[in-house]
């Protein structure tokens, strides 16, 4: 899209002709000036051999041309091309995902279903990953194992997808709380050090990997890492049993002490989802733990075009010189009609 920065001035397209049509012409003196009554034809002559009305309006074309061509530039015409979102400067957030044969217990549900940990954890991260406009996502997957699923990055997008593929048992059917902290660190430290965020979910107790859970923390702490820990896991669940159904503890595993230490050490918060609505909720608390910092921005790719305009008028210009220094065409008597020379004798 062509958009002119000083519209206003193309208002001074139709001057020339409003000085034309408004100024009198001025006046030709003649006064002391020699007669010569046979002028008349040699003018006359002049006038069919040079083609003086053609070249006249040539003249004037050429010189309109300049004068539009020259409005149009002093206008600034810009050209606009489509709206680009910028990333904006957000936190540096890293999900750590326990995925231990634990969290296939189905003591939460979704949709009036019974449903494993995982798949609730799932829809929930990801209503939360979509909402960090702005924040630089990256994820952490562990369970025997801890590694790195995605670095640090703006496209959430992709984020959310690699969360979605996430499987039950795929890092092992462990617990390694303390690996996971260390390479979410590892990745965090490289960041500015007053965005690093770390959000680990567990449903059980740390049980393997080279590093304790406290010890981790306090590396953490060392590197600016705040650490916000959810437990999850329900309080209470009805089984069928051998006489009968009896009432048991799903989270008995869960280390609510240790999560909530490591919470603590590093200045963030712990938290604990007894069902798909609690854990809900404590996305929003993080929410307002660690808020974006600004709305996601839009520039407007901008191309000044007034060279363009400017340059046809230097080009005009140009022409308009060249034409007037050509040679005029000469005449004689002889080309006078015979007529003419009588009527002037």
């Amino acid at each position: 899209m062509i958009k002119f920065e000083w519209p206003w001035l193309l208002a001074a397209l139709p001057l020339p002709l409003l000085i034309r049509w408004l100024v009198p012409a001025a006046r030709q003196r003649l006064d002391g000036a020699l007669r010569v009554p046979l002028l008349g034809a040699f003018a006359a002559a002049a006038e069919g051999i040079l083609g003086g009305k053609l070249r006249r309006g040539l003249m004037l074309t050429v010189l309109a041309l300049t004068w539009m061509a020259l409005t149009t530039a002093a206008a600034r015409p810009t050209w606009l091309g489509r709206p680009v979102e910028l990333p904006t400067r957000g936190r540096d957030l890293m999900l750590a995902m326990d995925l231990s044969g634990s969290m296939a217990q189905q003591d939460f549900t979704l949709g009036g279903q019974q449903t494993d940990r995982l798949t609730v954890v799932k829809q929930v991260a990801d209503d939360f990953i979509e909402r960090r406009t702005g924040d630089r996502v990256g994820l952490v997957f562990f369970g025997t194992r801890a590694y790195l699923q995605s670095p640090l990055t703006h496209d959430r997008k992709t984020v959310g997808q690699l969360l979605d593929e996430a499987a039950i048992g795929l890092t092992g059917e462990e617990t390694a709380i303390g690996d996971a902290i260390g390479t979410a660190v590892v990745r965090l430290r490289e960041r500015p050090a007053d965005s690093r965020v770390l959000v680990l979910l567990t449903d059980g107790a740390s049980n393997a990997g080279a590093l304790q859970p406290l010890e981790a923390a306090r590396l953490a702490a060392a590197e600016g890492v705040r650490i916000h820990t959810i437990g999850v896991g329900a309080d209470t669940m009805v089984v069928p049993g051998f006489f009968g159904q009896r009432v048991v503890n799903p989270a008995a595993d869960l280390d609510e002490e240790t999560l909530a230490k490591v919470a603590d050490t590093t200045g963030g918060s712990f938290f604990r989802a007894r069902n798909t609505e609690g854990l809900a909720e404590i996305y929003r608390q993080i929410d307002l733990l660690e808020p974006t910092e600004a709305e996601p921005r839009q520039v407007q790719p901008r191309q000044e075009l007034f060279m363009w305009p400017l340059g046809l008028a230097f080009v005009l210009s140009l022409g308009i010189g060249a034409f007037e220094m050509l040679p005029r065409p000469s005449f004689t008597p002889a080309a006078l009609p015979t007529d003419a020379l009588e009527r002037s004798a």
